[in-house]
């Protein structure tokens, strides 16, 4: 994204935020991480407490895309911990968001990555493989499609359903 704002865009672009073909994160995420703008096409994943999925998804090559998973908003157990951002930045993902817990902060946040996640705790989550790749997501009173576009900064979170020039 540059050095163009999530602000910026969202002031730019008031015709796609009608449309809903922008569409803002409510402000529930905390910010982990060294990369805090970060941004690329989404890949969708839903678990409940259940992370292998999760590292499924970043053992593969990144190529600039944000993982985003919709973990229920549990916060009972981390769905993501350090061992796997460290992958995911060396796969090349630019950033995970995570609709639940992650845990390893210290750790995360020496990674050149983006994270957002709504806490940590220090609770490991279960490893049954249960969870659906690729399905539309409702995150943040937000619909996140897999293909759509994620814009992250420390303004906030947009999603956009294409590729935007700015």
């Amino acid at each position: 994204m540059a050095l163009v704002t999530t602000a910026e865009v969202c002031d730019a672009n008031p015709q796609l935020l009608v449309s809903g073909e922008l569409r803002a994160l409510q402000p529930v995420f905390h910010i982990y991480g060294r990369r805090q703008v970060f941004s690329g096409p989404v890949v969708t994943l839903k678990v409940f407490e259940d992370n292998v999925l999760v590292r499924e998804f970043l053992e593969e090559k990144g190529n600039g895309r944000v993982l985003v998973v919709d973990g229920g908003g549990s916060k009972r157990c981390a769905i993501l911990g350090g061992n796997p951002v460290v992958q995911a930045q060396n796969n090349g993902w630019a950033g995970i968001v995570v609709n639940g817990c992650i845990r390893d902060v210290d750790e995360i946040n020496s990674c050149d990555i983006g994270v957002r996640a709504l806490a940590s705790h220090p609770v490991k989550a279960n490893k049954k493989g249960i969870g659906e790749k690729h399905v539309p997501l409702v995150l943040a009173g937000t619909r996140i499609l897999d293909g759509e576009y994620l814009y992250a900064d420390t303004d906030g979170i947009l999603i956009s359903k294409t590729e935007l020039s700015v």
